[in-house]
């Protein structure tokens, strides 16, 4: 197991990298460029001056998240072989300059839905909220219009300006898109990307729905064990994985996340995941919280143990974090509370380790 952690890059996140380097563990990043829109081909030499930055500081980035699939993929449009060309250009790029694994998602025109992004808990801090009662007041164009106006002034991961400047023309054309047909051009893009996966050395790692179940009647089809199966059933490589999120997995109590870690695990098709807590507050309402056990609804220690049982040798980083110690961050993105899930998630790895029979 490798522990890293998100980076925005230089100029565009309140971290950096001298302290990521000093977070006990912490050996790399999943890095982010997201000066590229959807559907534009990440140039290699940008890429690889990009790595030198991050190797000079003692930091490894052998995975990049968020090279965003672009809406016409999704929506199976005659433009789509373009950006599918574009994409695996991409992937050879990235491979060429030492990434292993590519982290994107395939959530129609939204990605994460929080309601407040600042929720108020009781020792002081803030974090990430969901009511879904709240999200039913809202329109599709207001909710984009606040999450901007309470980002702190960051850009946030799924919610760059450029992809959602025509919101409403890309809502119209959803009408016409159900889960089947939304499953049909995942298939399709798959089937586009895999072989040159295959040939690179890159894993495709999908991350799941968050939340865990549609929004504004639009279709999503990650967000359970059953459609994880289909995904890895849909080109079955090697290279066709998943990003197992906790959290957003974990947004729905129908999903064991132990169980889920086992069953894919042992298939070995998680190439990293994102570990973080939450709390149910209600009906389809959460909130984020610290990475402790205890703080949440989600049992750190088995999911943990999960991974460790089924051999997991992959890549994880702490998920949002809670606003600590009067940090003023990308909401979700502090450094305070992520490297304290490190050090939280860490320990439990190191008792595993020195605990469980076949390691004696």
């Amino acid at each position: 197991m490798k522990m890293t952690f998100r980076w925005f890059g230089e100029g565009n996140d309140s971290v950096t990298l001298k302290q990521i380097r000093q977070i006990p563990g912490c050996t790399g990043l999943m890095g982010v460029l997201d000066q590229y829109a959807a559907g534009e081909v990440w140039p290699k030499e940008v890429f690889e001056e990009y790595r030198k930055h991050v190797n000079d500081a003692g930091l490894e980035v052998e995975v990049i998240e968020s090279v965003n699939v672009h809406e016409d993929i999704k929506l199976g449009l005659p433009s789509r072989d373009k950006y599918i060309e574009n994409y695996c250009k991409t992937i050879e790029n990235l491979a060429a300059c030492g990434v292993k694994v590519i982290v994107y998602n395939f959530m129609p025109v939204f990605d994460w839905l929080r309601t407040d992004l600042a929720h108020p808990l009781e020792d002081g801090s803030n974090v990430l909220y969901y009511n879904h009662k709240q999200l039913e007041g809202l329109t599709p164009v207001k909710l984009v219009e606040d999450t901007a106006k309470n980002s702190n002034g960051f850009t946030l991961p799924g919610w760059e300006p450029e992809r959602l400047k025509e919101l409403e023309r890309v809502l119209e054309l959803y009408k016409d898109i159900d889960e089947d047909k939304l499953r049909e051009h995942y298939k399709y893009f798959l089937e586009g990307i895999i072989p040159t996966c295959e040939r690179v050395g890159v894993k495709m790692a999908v991350h799941p729905d968050d939340p865990a179940w549609n929004v504004f009647g639009i279709p999503r089809v990650v967000h359970c064990k059953e459609d994880l199966e289909k995904i890895i059933n849909m080109v079955d490589s090697p290279s066709n994985c998943l990003c197992l999120c906790t959290g957003s997995l974990g947004s729905s109590p129908d999903n064991d996340i132990p169980a889920i870690i086992r069953y894919f695990g042992a298939k070995n098709r998680i190439a990293c995941a994102h570990v973080r807590n939450i709390k149910y507050l209600g009906d389809h309402e959460f909130c984020e919280t610290s990475h402790l056990s205890s703080d949440g609804s989600l049992d750190m220690y088995e999911i943990m143990k999960a991974f460790y049982d089924t051999g997991f040798d992959g890549y994880i980083r702490p998920d949002h974090g809670r606003m600590i110690w009067d940090e003023k961050a990308r909401p979700g993105y502090g450094l305070y509370d992520r490297a304290l899930g490190i050090a939280y998630l860490n320990g439990i790895w190191e008792s595993l380790h020195k605990a469980l029979p076949k390691n004696k």
